[in-house]
């Protein structure tokens, strides 16, 4: 490990503070640089987001098999992600409304704001665009729903093909994505300078009546949402089976102390199937189709962060959403989750492509870099948490009755 990506962290707090002192000088050379810097990153986040999404749904739904040896096993696995995943998500909405980080905007503030933003902010119209008339044409148009169903729809047509045929289209696209990560992995250490860049930009923002306290109880709101969905959804979850939560939160304890510290479920799962088998008694066999192909599609904690951020800074422009826009917001959110890929900032880059498609400023990513930190590594935990309790669940579905966790 370098020493840029081993003090990563230190250095993104180092550029945010740099750039809230720049900010506050009001230098004219200042702001014009953090304008260019910022349309830079926002521009690499806009080319990688949507590839991102297509490949890693590729990547996952190759990992498969074919539809006869896992459509059964594989099918409820599914059925259990987009279910907890769901919950995820509403929790999130639900905290969301109920802390209101961002705060009543004046008449004329909002009037101002939602002349600027309203135009462009069409949440429900995403779903227009279910079906994309050209492959190409849903790239260049930033269509995240189009690209999500094709990937879905070609996916699954790759599944349907011949052994040999499969592999090599798997193969192909696995070596895109890799690839693709590699580019991921290098912006990565630019980003002490966009954060800078971004924090200049806020201070603007902040002297015009929005400060850090919308910051603070916006990451209260995402902390909030995972330990409601880690501490109360899944044990009722797992309880709901006739599994003790106390017993299987105390069997992979390793593995989630490892997950928060190294903010990767794929670097955990490794000490997450030797938990679940040695310390739980789960069978190999079940286990580890399960945790893996829950590993790559489930994750609670992405789908907490993508609705929480998308509505954070879209009410950050004065827009107002209604319960029909809220409930779009809410499906976006769980797909987006399940096309999440397992890289770092992967939530982020997400929710910067939904956010990008529905014409909102992204300026305000950047202000959450500072903290994304602490919710990586919660969102992580809570990841391999819902893993756990699915495998759990499956184990206790196929009738065995030898698992340690039965009440």
């Amino acid at each position: 490990m370098s020493i840029l990506a081993r003090y990563r962290g230190l250095l993104i707090l180092i550029g945010a503070l740099l750039g809230v002192m720049a900010g506050l000088q009001g230098n004219v050379l200042w702001q014009e640089s953090a304008i260019v810097i910022s349309e830079l990153f926002v521009n690499f986040l806009k080319l990688v987001s949507l590839p991102v999404i297509f490949l890693s749904i590729m990547s996952s739904l190759g990992n498969l098999g074919t539809f006869s040896s896992v459509k059964k096993m594989a099918g409820r696995v599914v059925f259990y992600t987009v279910l907890t995943t769901t919950l995820a998500a509403l929790v999130a909405l639900f905290v969301f409304l109920y802390v209101k980080p961002v705060p009543d905007l004046t008449k004329a503030t909002l009037t101002r704001a939602c002349e600027i933003a309203a135009p462009t902010f069409k949440p429900l119209d995403c779903f227009k665009q279910f079906v994309p008339s050209n492959i190409f044409q849903a790239f260049l148009d930033n269509n995240v729903i189009g690209i999500v169903v094709l990937s879905f729809a070609l996916g699954f047509a790759m599944l349907s093909l011949e052994e040999k045929q499969r592999v090599t289209l798997h193969q192909f696209f696995s070596a895109l994505f890799a690839a693709l990560l590699k580019m991921v992995e290098a912006v990565l250490y630019i980003m002490p300078l966009a954060v800078w860049a971004f924090a200049v930009l806020f201070v603007k923002e902040w002297q015009k009546g929005f400060g850090l306290e919308q910051i603070g109880l916006y990451v209260l709101c995402i902390l909030l949402a995972n330990l409601i969905q880690g501490l109360v959804i899944l044990p009722i979850f797992a309880k709901l089976k006739g599994l003790s939560p106390v017993r299987l939160f105390k069997g992979v304890t390793p593995a989630l102390t490892l997950a928060f510290l190294s903010k990767s479920s794929s670097a955990t799962l490794p000490t997450t199937l030797r938990c679940v088998q040695e310390r739980l008694g789960f069978s190999k066999k079940l286990s580890s189709f399960t945790l893996p192909l829950c590993t790559t599609i489930n994750m609670n904690g992405c789908a907490a962060f993508i609705l929480g951020t998308l509505l954070f800074v879209i009410q950050s422009q004065g827009v107002s959403l209604s319960a029909l826009d809220l409930a779009g917001m809410t499906v976006l959110a769980v797909i987006g989750a399940f096309g999440n890929a397992a890289v770092p900032m992967g939530c982020f880059f997400v929710a910067s492509a939904f956010l990008a498609v529905l014409g909102m400023p992204l300026h305000l990513m950047g202000l959450i870099l500072p903290a994304y930190a602490l919710i990586d590594m919660v969102e992580t935990a809570l990841n391999v948490w819902s893993d756990v309790c699915v495998a759990a669940v499956m184990q206790k579905d196929y009738g065995d009755t030898d698992v340690k966790v039965v009440a």
